[in-house]
């Protein structure tokens, strides 16, 4: 089979996750500034090689599955069973129209998993239609008996830990997935398992260890900990910005409609807040400044909504790997007060920027009627953005290799 083969996916998200503790199914909770269902499922909708992905919920998610994966483009999701089994055989039943000639199927709850990890799936089918990530046991294991004592120790070098996403050929394992509904078969914990059931002959292939499945309140602690530490090159970036008053009965104000006696002077929406945090951005990336990426003699961007611009910025972070930590916004003026809209100010920043509002500031001030605020010809704002991405080196953490002094 060659890798160049139809290759859909299936993530599989219907559980309830109840060993996770409170705080609804843990696929929908966020780890590391993120949904643990929207990293699971990102790598497969950014992957080459993958034309479709397939997710499977429970419809009581639908909601929730729509806020975490935003900008993600997959296939219309499917109705989940009571069982994983059930639910990877709706997913099967989806994509058969499709035709894929393979199928990666993963976790949800496993929000780790590499580009790389999908290559070397979609690779490693070929020899014998099926095949699963494995990574060694470090540990001896034991069989123990109902009172807990020991039955048997297990040769530790045959042992492997099975992970997703295993990957099957897809005709193979929609056809083992039938028959296994049609004899009443529904204990399988996974795949592999129902096609060796099925006769197929399942090979491995290299995992990784920080593919790991979230399943205890400690695995987020430990993990969101790990991204933590991973993410220790912090920036920060400030931004100015200022529009003059022309005709208009609206100002757009860090992505708010607010009624005013003018209206902005500008070739976009005018909105300063949120051109201010565009340039804080880019400058804590060192990449440019808004005028670059959004030159104003494009007449493409004339009249543009300024919330594009942000969210334009804001994935400049995330395609370097790392997160946001703080924003915050100073507005110049003597009207409109600002006060009364503050927290709706920052309510719009957190919904484009995806931080959570306790990360967002919005502060206001005026200029004791001095200067062109004073005059109330236009207004004025700052803003500060303190992001965080990974070391270029992962292994290399330390200030002074960084070229400062310890």
């Amino acid at each position: 089979m060659a890798n160049s083969a139809r290759t859909a996916a299936i993530l599989v998200a219907a559980g309830r996750g109840l060993r996770a503790g409170a705080g609804g199914p843990k696929q929908y909770r966020s780890i590391g500034g993120q949904t643990v269902i929207f990293r699971a499922m990102e790598p497969f909708c950014r992957h080459p090689q993958v034309f479709a992905v397939q997710p499977v919920l429970n419809p009581d998610d639908t909601e929730m599955f729509n806020a975490a994966t935003r900008g993600l483009a997959h296939a219309p999701p499917t109705r989940g069973g009571t069982t994983r089994q059930a639910s990877v055989h709706a997913g099967l039943e989806a994509l058969a129209d499709q035709k894929p000639e393979t199928v990666l199927i993963h976790d949800a709850a496993r929000p780790f998993v590499s580009q790389a990890m999908i290559s070397r799936a979609i690779a490693a089918v070929a020899r014998t239609g099926a095949a699963i990530p494995t990574v060694v046991v470090a540990d001896t294991i034991k069989l123990v008996d109902g009172n807990g004592d020991v039955e048997a120790t297990p040769e530790r070098a045959r042992l492997r830990i099975a992970q997703t996403p295993q990957v099957f050929r897809f005709d193979a394992i929609l056809e083992a997935h039938r028959r296994a509904a049609r004899e009443g078969r529904q204990d399988f914990t996974d795949d592999a398992a129902l096609a060796e059931w099925a006769g197929l002959t399942v090979a491995t292939f290299e995992g990784d260890v920080a593919n790991m499945k979230l399943t205890t309140p400690e695995d987020f602690v430990r993990e969101e900990a790990r991204l933590a530490s991973s993410l220790g090159d912090i920036r920060t970036g400030t931004g100015y910005d200022v529009h003059a008053f022309g005709d208009g009965d609206h100002l757009m104000i860090c992505g708010v409609r607010v009624p005013h006696t003018r209206g902005f002077l500008a070739h976009s929406d005018g909105d300063v807040g949120l051109h201010a945090l565009v340039d804080a951005i880019l400058g804590a990336l060192a990449d440019g400044d808004i005028g670059s990426h959004f030159p104003p003699s494009d007449p493409k961007w004339k009249g543009a909504s300024s919330d594009r611009f942000l969210k334009y910025a804001v994935d400049r972070v995330a395609a370097r790997g790392g997160r946001i930590a703080n924003l915050e916004v100073t507005l110049i003026c003597e009207r409109p007060k600002i006060g009364p809209l503050r927290d709706t100010m920052r309510a719009r920043i957190a919904e484009i920027t995806g931080v959570d509002v306790s990360r967002v500031a919005v502060k206001a001030t005026t200029s004791e009627r001095l200067g062109f605020t004073g005059r109330e010809e236009g207004i004025a704002a700052t803003a500060g953005a303190t992001i965080r991405l990974p070391w270029d080196n992962p292994l290399d953490t330390s200030w002074d290799a960084k070229g400062g002094s310890a």
